[in-house]
């Protein structure tokens, strides 16, 4: 997982590229490094650390060029390093940046050892820098070297390529990973994202699986898997540039934590004729799709997958429609089996999730009815290679911790509980019940963000914590899985979630004064089954946050500590419950002074297996 970008311009790309590193921070962020050709030769700069670093190190040694590449990186093969990051040069000649996995990249090693070239990482990436410079052997064409050098290559990528044998053009390509070009007057770019391009185009040109790209200062030439030439569609993006900027807050979590209302009441919009759902909002196939569904599957990872078991509660209760939901990469590696009439419905913020993508393209394999995609990305290769789609609306999401991406996924699956319920136990009068609930549910979230300065006074208990425990019950089972992940992702408090009648069948015995217990308390059937499990804790000294519907009888005490949240329906309160949750994780980490926005370890887009 990391972030590409590149330039061909008739003005100096290095201040374009480092712009556009710094938006797609959130990629990769272990280390980070730019090359251009200046004066015929390639001027290159890598730094281990942050984007921060690299652009530290051209302030004190600057160089300037017209056509360049640069690299934000999350280590795959080869530890974080100088001499690991890319662009990685092959004989002064050929500079690369490249996103994904080259599968059989030993063999091509040995293969280019054999022949006399040396290597510098341990990177799977390097195989590729010499490859394409061999071409040069039997052509002077950068993208004809490209082009057959990248039919060797087994996996995952989205490459650039710059070279001094042709120093105005870069040529790219992708195959299983994001690429995106961006069109300028007289200046063309490419991208993992859009977000590293929004200072300087709105227009933009998705590749396609396999396309290979030739940028030049005279215009953009596609050529397809084929190797024929083609037009692709030109797109005007309606992202705003202040849509991935923090503007008055101290991080992009604490920001898109408060954009959840706009979010999910954007995901809502025009979805709805009155409070009856419009089905084609999941494509004008969805009518007779959901028709002939019988089961669903949710394949999903992280923070998406929590949404799929939330999804699953609402399916079998509310809708009757038997629902299995499977961590997507645990998927593909098994031998499942599909009921007959399943719909495979993936889960994910990009749309790019490498295992996700490999699992519904098993469950095709498998005979699935259909595929429906909830997704947040318009031109991701998810939503490209689904039946059905259903968009989130969430707008740019920067933080790692996923936060409004998760209630607008929550948002969506609800909707999807609407449409199959019609045809199975959901009756008309319960359907307008949750349509109402969900159009209520904006103003929920706002009052529970209300709750911001409360949580952030609570936070201070888990200053010097090393482990803390999630309980919940039902669908808010999964949520507690949400709160342990968000905590563990971002503060580094090791973390765990629990359905609390399991308590006293294992993790009892973990429960102290050091162990602060984490329950999330809605006002429905299950309540009086978790103050009994909330009872356990208390007789073994622990201690208890509670987030409690305030409805709810539920007193603080010595060493129980309740936090009250606006009183929510039971089929949404997961939705509501997730909120203070994030803000808990959000301010701890602060006390702690971890990294929000960049975990250790962790990237964004999650695009390798």
């Amino acid at each position: 997982m990391c972030g590409i970008v590149g330039a061909v311009a008739q003005r100096n790309v290095v201040p374009i590229l480092i712009e556009g590193l710094k938006r797609l921070e959130y990629r990769g962020y272990d280390s980070a490094g730019v090359a251009v050709i200046e004066s015929g030769c390639i001027q290159r700069c890598r730094k281990q650390g942050k984007v921060a670093e690299l652009a530290a190190a051209l302030e004190h040694n600057p160089f300037a060029g017209m056509t360049g590449i640069a690299h934000t990186r999350w280590a795959t093969h080869g530890v974080p390093s100088e001499r690991n990051a890319h662009p990685h040069v092959s004989r002064d000649a050929v500079a690369l940046v490249h996103n994904g996995i080259i599968e059989n990249h030993e063999s091509l090693r040995e293969e280019l050892i054999a022949r006399g070239y040396e290597f510098s990482s341990e990177t799977d990436t390097e195989v590729i820098v010499h490859e394409i410079y061999d071409q040069f052997k039997y052509t002077d064409s950068l993208l004809e070297a490209v082009t057959a050098a990248v039919k060797r290559l087994e996996g995952a990528y989205a490459i650039g390529v710059i070279s001094t044998r042709e120093p105005d053009k870069l040529v790219a390509c992708r195959r299983g990973s994001p690429l995106v070009v961006g069109m300028g007057i007289g200046e063309y770019f490419i991208a993992s994202d859009i977000a590293a391009l929004l200072p300087v185009t709105q227009r933009f040109i998705f590749l396609e699986e396999g396309d290979v790209v030739e940028l030049s200062p005279e215009g953009v030439r596609i050529f397809d898997e084929t190797g024929r030439e083609v037009q692709r569609p030109l797109k005007e993006s309606e992202v705003r540039l202040d849509a991935v900027e923090k503007g008055q807050y101290r991080h992009y979590m604490l920001k898109e934590i408060f954009e959840q209302p706009r979010a999910i009441a954007e995901t809502l919009e025009g979805r709805f004729n009155g409070l009856k759902l419009l089905e084609e909002a999941f494509g004008h196939r969805a009518p007779g799709i959901f028709d002939q569904t019988k089961a669903v599957q949710i394949l999903a990872c992280g923070t998406s997958y929590h949404a799929g078991l939330v999804a699953k509660y609402w399916m079998e209760s509310l809708a009757g429609v038997p629902c299995q939901v499977e961590v997507a990469s645990e998927y593909r590696y098994r031998e499942p089996v599909l009921l007959p009439g399943t719909l495979v419905v993936t889960i994910s913020q990009s749309g790019e999730t490498a295992d996700t993508l490999a699992a519904l393209e098993e469950a095709k394999r498998l005979g699935a009815l259909s595929s429906l995609a909830i997704c947040n990305v318009q031109e991701s290769s998810l939503v490209r290679a689904s039946d059905l789609v259903l968009l989130t609306r969430a707008g740019p999401e920067i933080g790692v911790a996923s936060t409004k991406a998760f209630t607008t996924q929550l948002t969506a699956l609800m909707m999807l509980t609407i449409a199959l319920g019609r045809r199975h136990k959901l009756d008309r009068v319960a359907e307008k019940r949750i349509a109402s609930q969900l159009f209520a549910l904006p103003a929920r979230v706002e009052d529970v963000l209300e709750l911001n300065d409360q949580i952030k006074s609570f936070s201070e208990r888990f200053a010097n914590k090393h482990h803390a425990l999630f309980l919940g019950r039902g669908s808010h089972y999964p949520i507690a899985m949400e709160g342990a992940l968000k905590l563990k992702e971002i503060s580094y408090i090791h973390a765990e979630a629990y359905p609390a009648g399991e308590l006293k069948h294992g993790p009892l015995a973990l429960v102290d004064s050091e162990m602060p217990v984490i329950a999330v308390a809605p006002n429905n059937r299950l309540l009086e089954k978790l103050k009994s499990n909330l009872q356990e804790v208390r007789a073994r000294g622990g201690e208890l946050i509670v987030f409690a519907d305030e409805t709810l009888d539920v007193q603080p005490e010595e060493h129980t500590h309740v936090l009250t949240v606006t009183p929510a329906e039971n089929e949404l309160s997961p939705v509501i419950f997730t909120v203070p949750l994030q803000l808990l994780a959000y301010h701890v980490a602060v006390i702690r002074g971890t990294d929000v926005d960049q975990p250790r370890n962790l990237a964004k887009s999650v695009t390798v297996e």
